[in-house]
């Protein structure tokens, strides 16, 4: 698969620990220096802002799509390729997903997490056929990696849609891993017995 362009989900918040900002810029240095394009939510603000500013600062293009309703509250970032304002979050989401060819999770919060699981969803419904993946730091998604499989184990997730999420702990392994994989057509569990 080839990547032109990736959709990165992270907080409007720093975090804890400098590591994240690390990775984000990581990441986003990363992306610009293999000519991938970074789509993100359009904030100067947290590691939107970091993720985004690493990737200009390395000659990288980077859009932005953030809703009208958060451009004061998460900054819009003024020194993107391209800042797109929408009319609310449903636009927001929609508009990242049509112009990305892979989603990519840094650490994050609730939004990062609706974010992802959303365009993951999508991807089971068979609306899209585009890998995701976890930028894995600091052990920040490990728990959540053990509750997924927790899911597969239960049959409330088929492992093809499992393993649409690709975890790694590095911005190469994870971009590497993205170009490499291949959609399986499975449908969506449901169960038609009745209880």
């Amino acid at each position: 698969m080839s990547l032109r362009s990736v959709c990165v989900f992270c907080g409007a918040s720093p975090g804890a620990s400098p590591i994240y900002r690390e990775a984000a810029e990581a990441l986003g240095q990363h992306l610009a220096e293999r000519g991938i394009r970074l789509i993100y939510g359009g904030g100067a603000v947290g590691l939107m802002g970091v993720v985004a500013d690493a990737a200009l600062n390395a000659g990288g293009e980077v859009i932005g799509i953030i809703p009208q309703s958060l451009e004061r509250a998460e900054i819009g970032h003024r020194g993107l390729t391209c800042l797109e304002v929408v009319d609310g979050m449903h636009a927001r989401k929609a508009r990242m997903a049509e112009l990305a060819d892979a989603f990519i999770a840094l650490p994050g919060g609730l939004g990062t997490l609706e974010e992802l699981f959303e365009v993951w969803t999508w991807g089971q419904l068979g609306y899209h056929a585009k890998p995701l993946g976890l930028l894995e730091v600091n052990g920040f998604y490990s728990k959540l990696g053990d509750f997924l499989d927790h899911l597969v184990a239960e049959r409330f997730v088929r492992p093809q849609h499992r393993e649409m999420l690709q975890i790694a702990g590095s911005p190469r392994e994870l971009l590497d891993a993205l170009s490499e994989w291949r959609p399986s057509a499975a449908p969506k569990w449901v169960d038609r017995s009745p209880v």
